[in-house]
């Protein structure tokens, strides 16, 4: 592995693992086209950690765990992925009518202790902590980090089946369906943490092409009780999303989770 590509891969997964709200990169999933007609279809899908959104330029999205869930449910790989410098691209090839979720979940912690005078710390999996990080070490703290990223496709009418939540970190339950986003019009989604509604959690959307613009043009909503919360969408394009849960016990004793979800939508004429 060259230095630039081992550099590329510590950064990329930096970023997987940190607090969403400490992040200055964003991390983000663009397709090609999210509405088709017919009844066979591809799309190439960008995926990036950029310092601007939807512009490749500064690390690739890491394609490990990439899931393509179908109109039916069924999971299938990407095809021809490929990762260079500062993005990654996969195609989707839809062969059955409806909606597919393309989708990507990371959750690792992060540890660190005094070892005398010396501050350890620790980055892994679950799996990896029993091993790797001493038990009750003076000073420990423990975080887990979950994020989910997707984006949304659909050949012909819009289905529902592939938009099922897992129950587990947090997700999004669309009210109104992700691929039929029309500007002028308000949406509705659920936030979810473990299956059940995230209530009080602060929602942040940014719409594409603000390398061209003096503000980035934020839309913020915070969920209800239920885990519901609205965005009237202001003009046609590309929009990123991001929420987060802070807080909450993890999987191992002792640690504190943060959950992020991010997901990118188009939103069409009117």
């Amino acid at each position: 592995m060259t230095a630039s590509r081992a550099a590329a891969v510590l950064a990329g997964l930096a970023v997987l693992t940190l607090p969403v709200a400490a992040q200055a990169h964003r991390m983000w999933m663009v397709p090609s086209s999210t509405v088709l007609s017919g009844t066979d279809a591809w799309v190439t899908v960008d995926a990036a950690v950029s310092n601007t959104l939807f512009f490749p330029d500064h690390v690739p999205m890491r394609l490990n765990g990439l899931q393509v869930i179908g109109p039916d449910g069924a999971v299938a790989n990407p095809e021809n992925p490929a990762t260079g410098k500062y993005r990654s691209t996969f195609d989707v090839h839809m062969t059955k009518p409806g909606t597919y979720k393309i989708t990507t979940a990371n959750e690792g912690l992060m540890a660190s202790w005094k070892d005398g005078t010396e501050t350890k710390r620790w980055r892994g999996s679950v799996t990896d902590f029993a091993t790797a990080v001493p038990q009750g070490a003076p000073e420990l703290k423990v975080t887990a980090n979950q994020r989910r990223l997707e984006t949304f496709v659909t050949l012909g009418a819009p289905t529902t089946d592939a938009l099922k939540p897992t129950g587990k970190g947090l997700e999004l339950e669309p009210v109104t369906h992700p691929n039929d986003l029309v500007a002028g019009e308000a949406a509705k989604f659920r936030l979810l943490l473990d299956g059940k509604p995230a209530s009080g959690v602060e929602v942040e959307v940014i719409p594409g092409g603000a390398r061209y613009r003096k503000s980035p043009g934020e839309i913020k909503a915070t969920t209800g009780a239920d885990g519901v919360f609205q965005v009237t969408w202001p003009e046609a394009g590309m929009y990123w999303m991001e929420a987060e849960v802070r807080g909450g016990a993890g999987p191992v004793p002792g640690s504190e989770r943060n959950a992020g979800y991010v997901a990118t939508f188009e939103v069409l004429p009117d």
